[in-house]
C-alpha cells in the first residue's frame, strides 16, 4: 500500500509539472512569434507579417481571440494597399465587437468572475474606434466617398461609438441607484474595492479631419465646415489628448484658393502600445504566512517608441512638414483607462475569495493535522493560485502611434512627391509617387505609413 501511495503521489507530481511545462510553453512560443511579426512590420514588410499570420494562425490567436486575428489582418491588408480585403476583415471584426458587447450585457457582471482569458476577447474601445477610420480609408482608396463618410458617421454622430464611449462605464442600478462599485461591495461583502473611472474622450481630430475632406470631395461644404469646426473643439475639449497646437494644414486645407488644388497627406507612424502583464502585491491578514501577500495580475499598456522625429515631404522641389494631429498613444491609454478599471475591480475580488477559500483550507487542515501539513496546503494552494491567474494581454497589435497630417495648394496637373522620415538628422525611410494627379473640386488624399 505504501509503494502504490508512493507512485501515486509521484504521478500528481509529474502531472502538475507537465500541466506548467505546457502552460508555459504554451505562453512562449506565440510572444516570439509576435516580436518577429513587429520586425517585419517596422520593415514595411507587411506581406510577410501576413504569410506569418496565414502559418501560425493557431499558434498567435486562440480559439476565443478572433477580434484580434481580424483586427491585426485587416490592418496589415491595408497598409498593404489590399483595401478590400482589408475592409472584410474590419468590418469582421466589428461585428464580432459589437456581439460581444451584447453578450457581456445579457450575461451580467458576475457571469465574469474567473480568468478573463478563458472567455472571448471582447476587443479595446480604441480598436473599436480606430477600425472605422482605417475602413474609411478602404473606401476612400477604392473610389467609395460615401462608404469612406458612413465609417466616419458611425463615430461622429450623435449616440455614434465617440458620443457612446464617455457613458459606456457610468452604470448605475435603475432601480437602487447604486454604483457598480457599491453592488459589488454589497454582494460580495469586500469593502475598499477599487474605484473606475469613465473616459475623458468624446470627439476624435482625427476622425473630423477626415470626415471634413470626405464632405469637400463631395462638395457638401456645409457639412464640411461643422467638421473642420469640431477638429478645433475636439482640441479644446478634450485637452489631456491634444497637448499640443492644432495642425496648420485644418485650416490650409479648408481655405483652398480659388482655381487651385489641395493636395493633402495623412502619414501614420509607429507602433501602438501593447499589453504586457504586471504584478501587484496587496497584503492580506491571513492565518498563514503564506497567503499573507496575494499577487494580482494585471495587464498594462506598453508604450513602444518610434525612432521617426520629423516627416517631410517634397512636391515637385517644394518642401514642407507633416504636423502631428492626433496621438493615438494617448488615446489608447485613455480609452482602456476605464475598462482597466473593471478589469482591475474583477481581478481584485476574484483574487480576494479565492485567498480566503485557500486561507480556509490551511486553517482546516491545522486544526486536524497540524502545521507541517497545512504548510503544504498553503503552498499547494498558492501554487495553485498563481497558476489560475493570468492577465489578458490579447489586443490587435498593428495600430499606429501617431497620425501627422499636411498639405500644399497647387494649380490643377500632375506631381511627383516624394516623402522623407527622419530619425534626428537622417533620413531613414523614403517613398516616392510618380505621377500624382491632383484635381480641383475633389479630394486629393495621399496616404503614407511607416510604422518605424
Amino acid at each position: 500500500m505504501p509503494f502504490k501511495k508512493m507512485l501515486y503521489k509521484k504521478a500528481i507530481v509529474f502531472s502538475f509539472l507537465l500541466i506548467i511545462f505546457l502552460f508555459i510553453s504554451a505562453c512562449s512560443s506565440a510572444p516570439a512569434v509576435f516580436r518577429e511579426m513587429d520586425s517585419e512590420v517596422e520593415k514595411s514588410n507587411y506581406e510577410a507579417a501576413l504569410d506569418t499570420i496565414e502559418r501560425e494562425q493557431k499558434t498567435l490567436y486562440s480559439s476565443n481571440n478572433a477580434i484580434s486575428l481580424y483586427l491585426d489582418r485587416g490592418l496589415l491588408q491595408h497598409y498593404s494597399g489590399n483595401y478590400e480585403a482589408s475592409s472584410n476583415d474590419l468590418q469582421y471584426a466589428e461585428r464580432l465587437i459589437e456581439a460581444s458587447y451584447t453578450k457581456s450585457i445579457s450575461e451580467g457582471f458576475f457571469s465574469y468572475i474567473i480568468n478573463d482569458n478563458t472567455k472571448e476577447y471582447p476587443g479595446e474601445d480604441f480598436e473599436d474606434i480606430y477600425l472605422n477610420v482605417f475602413n474609411a480609408l478602404n473606401y476612400y482608396n477604392r473610389g467609395n466617398m460615401e462608404g469612406a463618410l458612413v465609417e466616419i458617421r458611425k463615430l461622429s454622430l450623435s449616440s455614434g461609438k465617440l458620443d457612446m464611449l464617455a457613458r459606456k462605464y457610468e452604470y448605475t442600478d435603475p432601480n437602487t441607484g447604486r454604483s457598480l462599485n457599491e453592488m459589488m461591495e454589497r454582494e460580495t461583502g469586500i469593502s475598499e474595492m477599487p474605484e473606475t473611472k469613465s473616459v475623458n474622450f468624446s470627439n476624435s481630430a482625427l476622425a473630423r479631419y477626415l470626415g471634413a475632406l470626405f464632405y469637400q470631395g463631395i462638395g457638401n461644404n456645409d457639412s464640411a465646415r461643422i467638421e473642420f469646426d469640431q477638429v478645433s473643439r475636439a482640441f479644446s475639449t478634450n485637452s489631456n489628448i491634444y497637448s499640443h497646437p492644432v495642425p496648420s494644414g485644418v485650416e490650409q486645407a479648408r481655405n483652398v484658393p480659388e482655381g487651385q488644388a489641395r493636395l493633402n497627406i495623412i502619414s501614420f507612424t509607429g507602433l501602438a502600445p501593447v499589453k504586457q502583464e504586471v504584478r501587484v502585491n496587496h497584503f492580506l491578514p491571513f492565518h498563514h504566512p503564506v497567503l499573507a501577500i496575494a499577487s494580482f495580475k494585471l495587464p498594462a499598456l506598453i508604450r513602444r517608441p518610434s525612432v521617426i522625429t520629423r516627416i517631410e515631404v517634397v512636391v515637385n522641389q517644394r518642401r514642407f512638414n507633416l504636423e502631428l494631429l492626433e496621438d493615438m498613444n494617448a488615446v489608447i491609454e485613455e480609452t482602456f483607462n476605464a475598462r482597466y478599471s473593471n478589469i482591475l475591480l474583477k481581478t481584485y475580488i476574484r483574487t480576494i475569495v479565492k485567498y480566503v477559500a485557500a486561507n480556509i483550507a490551511v486553517i482546516e487542515t491545522t486544526r486536524q493535522q497540524g502545521q507541517a501539513s497545512a504548510l503544504l496546503v498553503a503552498i499547494a494552494a498558492r501554487t495553485a493560485l498563481e497558476l489560475s491567474e493570468s492577465a489578458d494581454t490579447r489586443m490587435s497589435r498593428f495600430l499606429p502611434a501617431r497620425a501627422y497630417i499636411g498639405g500644399i495648394n497647387l494649380d490643377p496637373g500632375t506631381y511627383s512627391v516624394i516623402i522623407n522620415y527622419y530619425q534626428g538628422s537622417s533620413i531613414i525611410a523614403r517613398e516616392e509617387y510618380n505621377n500624382v494627379t491632383v484635381n480641383p473640386n475633389r479630394l486629393n488624399l495621399l496616404e503614407s505609413v511607416n510604422l518605424k
